[in-house]
């Protein structure tokens, strides 16, 4: 994960000298969206569309973003493929149209049902064979073993606290971090 260190920027300036309160908020979410080790681009993409509350062509948001149109295509795939931009067309009109997920909640369950589950899983199986590696050793001391279950433990606890999350909506890190002082 990228750091993000927050500083009024030349931008941020002239977003509010012009009044462009939009292109702030768009900025904003691209921000968030990079800290979280996505492409800034497919928060800004998203915000867009969630804002503006209305099916956009590709074309619309090559030029509210100034953004080029093998970006916003690949933009678009990423973003389809996450549940959070779906495709649409208008009656009409034969062009596709893109929309936001407009429930926050949804979008997020879809996200982390992909991406962390996915991460955790990995990460797990990474700690598990380092564990049974390290048994394997006899010169591997007790308490690193020891330390290597706890850290077993913290990743269970987190797919725990996610799926308990996507179950419920609530996000409860205590159990994760009782397991790490434990």
């Amino acid at each position: 994960m990228k750091g993000y260190l927050w500083a009024p920027s030349a931008a941020t300036q002239s977003h509010s000298a012009s009044g462009g309160w939009e292109s702030m908020a768009i900025d904003a979410v691209g921000n968030v969206i990079e800290f979280w080790g996505f492409k800034r681009n497919q928060g800004r993409v998203w915000a867009l569309l969630y804002l503006r509350d209305e099916a956009m062509t590709a074309a619309d948001i090559e030029k509210e973003l100034e953004l080029s149109k093998g970006g916003v295509s690949m933009l678009i795939r990423d973003l389809e493929r996450w549940g959070v931009v779906l495709r649409v067309r208008l009656h009409g009109d034969s062009s596709w149209h893109y929309r936001a997920e407009t429930d926050l909640m949804q979008m997020a369950r879809r996200v982390i049902e992909e991406r962390e589950f996915t991460f955790i899983a990995r990460i797990r199986a990474d700690l598990a064979e380092a564990r049974k590696l390290a048994e394997q050793d006899p010169a591997t001391p007790k308490p690193k073993i020891e330390r290597i279950r706890k850290m077993e433990s913290v990743a269970e606890a987190t797919e725990t606290a996610l799926t308990i999350f996507l179950k419920t909506s609530r996000f409860d890190v205590g159990a994760m971090f009782e397991r790490f002082r434990g």
